[in-house]
């Protein structure tokens, strides 16, 4: 049986800054429904973006999901009893995708400090190419590159 087919989801724009991208971000850092709290969060952090930074918090948080998302990552083929590990680019919402939930996780795992903080210093430290999302990408990109020898096995 197939599965069933997923279609694109309209997102609204976020009301403070005008980003589709901000929405979904906000979505993906919402827990048990509870979108408003989510929303605060981000909006706490993008002040503290822009309270430290002195530079436009939608730019920093762009180029900061910009920084973070990878070219390649690798997906398992199997080959005549083997399990190849086998490098193939990522396509744009996955990229998307793939790094804002790195930047949540990277976030989620610091402990301390209330979660705007937190989420505030990991968007700066990935806007800068630092933080544990960007090792996060590093480490797809490195396994990626390792097996680059098996990429003729691609679908």
């Amino acid at each position: 049986m197939r599965k069933k087919r997923q279609y694109k989801r309209d997102f609204k724009a976020d009301a403070d800054y005008g980003s589709i991208a901000l929405t979904r971000f906000t979505n993906r850092l919402m827990s048990d429904g509870k979108k408003s709290v989510a929303e605060k969060v981000v909006r706490d952090a993008l002040a503290e973006i822009k309270k430290e930074m002195k530079t436009d918090p939608l730019e920093v948080f762009e180029k900061a999901v910009q920084n973070v998302s990878p070219a390649v990552e690798v997906s398992s083929r199997r080959v005549g009893g083997a399990n190849y590990q086998v490098p193939r680019e990522v396509r744009p919402e996955r990229r998307f995708t793939l790094a804002v939930r790195w930047i949540i996780e990277a976030t989620r795992s610091k402990r301390g400090k209330p979660m705007a903080a937190r989420l505030a210093e990991e968007l700066m430290a990935a806007y800068k190419n630092e933080g544990a999302a960007i090792k996060k990408k590093l480490d797809v990109h490195r396994i990626a590159e390792s097996n680059r020898a098996f990429a003729h096995f691609v679908r």
